[in-house]
């Protein structure tokens, strides 16, 4: 199912929420960043309901364990797409790798590495989602004419 499989999680920036639905690879497919009074389900809401119409072709996301509940059967019924928590062992201390879940947090890593996207310097939420595109163009330009 590759290819037909993505990760979504939020990254929290002082008052925004970063919410990034992206492809195996860790290459974002689509970002929504609001306010942090949101809470990460609705924010979740916000980022598949903006994906859905242009990647119909998805099947299964998978999302933090934070995003469990009800946006299991919201996503089921308004996306037709398959959620799947990836949840830490039970019983296991300290830090683990969990499944699927490291790819994301890789794609947070590399747009770390930008200056104007490792503070909150924007004002408006959509020229932070635009330079996260901007951040996502150069990371996948190096990577192809290195």
């Amino acid at each position: 199912m590759v290819g037909n499989t993505v990760t979504t999680q939020e990254k929290k920036i002082s008052g925004r929420k970063r919410h990034l639905l992206v492809d195996t690879m860790g290459l974002v497919l689509m970002v929504v960043v609001h306010a942090a009074d949101v809470q990460d389900r609705d924010g979740a809401k916000l980022v598949l309901e903006k994906a859905r119409h242009l990647y119909p072709q998805i099947k299964l996301v998978w999302a933090d364990g934070g995003y469990a509940g009800a946006l299991i059967e919201w996503t089921l019924r308004v996306c037709h797409w398959l959620l799947q928590t990836v949840l830490r062992p039970v019983g296991v201390k300290g830090f683990v790798v969990l499944p699927r879940r490291w790819v994301v947090e890789r794609t947070f890593g590399w747009l770390g590495n930008y200056r104007r996207l490792s503070k909150d310097y924007e004002y408006l939420p959509a020229v932070s989602e635009t330079m996260i595109t901007v951040a996502m163009l150069h990371v996948m330009a190096r990577r192809a004419f290195p």
